[in-house]
């Protein structure tokens, strides 16, 4: 069982570790979401193949037994943003690593335009810049759920609070040059 003090491992390693083709696609998506290292990108393959074998097992259940269990870890899924409220298991397991990539905290705010790149994005995330209900989330791989999206917002005691700082009106000015809409 192991100590409850001791914090245990939330990622599985490959199998084999010296795949090419699974080395350049780890590579492809550290550099396309601005992850850190491999560990990031580990730990999410394994949330999703948690949920992916869950929703299997539901699968393999009775009729009965499945639709309480099925929508349950339906509503959690879909609270996540993961798939719409009202898909199914099959949507579950047809998730895929990127679903969980751009819900990253991090990926979200550069693609909602609050960063100029997803490391700039990380940094103020990281530095206390962003805040989440006024809440100060300094996690880069904390998961935003749906509730979460609209009440993103630049800390209001960090410089970047104030509307006239120099990187604020700079997003601002390409967000009108590429008709992104605030």
């Amino acid at each position: 069982m192991g100590d409850p003090k001791k914090r245990h491992k939330s990622y599985t390693t490959p199998n084999v570790p010296y795949d090419t083709d699974m080395f350049i696609n780890d590579l492809k998506l550290l550099g396309a979401y601005g992850l850190r290292n491999k560990k990031e990108l580990w730990r999410v393959k394994t949330l999703l193949s948690i949920y992916r074998r869950r929703a299997r097992e539901l699968l393999a259940m009775t009729a009965a037994e499945r639709d309480v269990l099925g929508r349950q870890m339906i509503d959690r899924v879909s609270k996540m943003g993961l798939i719409a409220p009202n898909g199914t298991l099959d949507d579950i397991l047809t998730m895929s690593v990127e679903d969980f990539l751009e819900r990253r905290f991090q990926t979200f705010i550069y693609r909602r335009g609050m960063a100029k790149s997803l490391w700039q994005a990380r940094q103020l995330i990281s530095h206390g810049h962003i805040t989440i209900k006024g809440r100060e989330v300094t996690s880069p791989s904390y998961h935003v759920k749906v509730d979460d999206e609209k009440l993103i917002e630049y800390n209001i005691f960090s410089p970047f609070g104030n509307k006239e700082h120099p990187l604020r009106k700079m997003l601002q000015v390409e967000e009108l040059t590429d008709g992104r809409k605030q």
